[in-house]
């Protein structure tokens, strides 16, 4: 198992089908919003610093990854926040550590590099709050979300 921090053009190839499994298996609104990355966007963010991804790879396979924003916070105009886009670890992964090693690297990589506040989202069918509970993270909002398609 291997965990790093990858550059978007290295990964980008790697990760499409695994967006795909991760969008089919957890989007609750998939018969009205289909997957449709803005790879452009994408590519704008990382080359601006903001987006970071991190990797899981089993025998060089892509099977897991966390990709977060990191930028100054609008409230507290001094620090650094890094927020999910997206977390992800494939279903035949996730009995054994690599969740927890995943976001202990992103987390490492957040504290060496100034941030002051790590925010990580799950959706609520989906839940790996014991995970977060053991890693020193607190339940900090819940956010409630409205369709008007379909």
């Amino acid at each position: 198992m291997k965990i790093a921090h990858e550059c978007l053009a290295s990964v980008k190839e790697d990760i499409k089908p695994l967006i795909e499994k991760h969008w089919a298996e957890t989007e609750p609104n998939q018969d009205t919003i289909k997957l449709d990355p803005d790879w452009n966007e994408y590519f704008r963010l990382s080359e601006a610093g903001i987006l970071r991804i991190f990797t899981a790879r089993d025998k060089g396979h892509l099977i897991g990854y966390c990709v977060l924003m990191i930028s100054t916070s609008v409230h507290h105009k001094g620090h650094l926040f890094a927020g999910t886009d997206v977390v992800y670890i494939h279903p035949d992964f996730r009995r054994g550590a690599t969740g927890s090693d995943l976001i202990h690297f992103a987390e490492s990589h957040c504290k060496d590099n100034g941030v002051s506040l790590m925010t990580l989202n799950m959706k609520t069918d989906y839940p790996f709050d014991s995970l977060m509970l053991k890693m020193g993270f607190n339940l900090l909002e819940r956010v409630y979300h409205k369709c008007f398609l379909g």
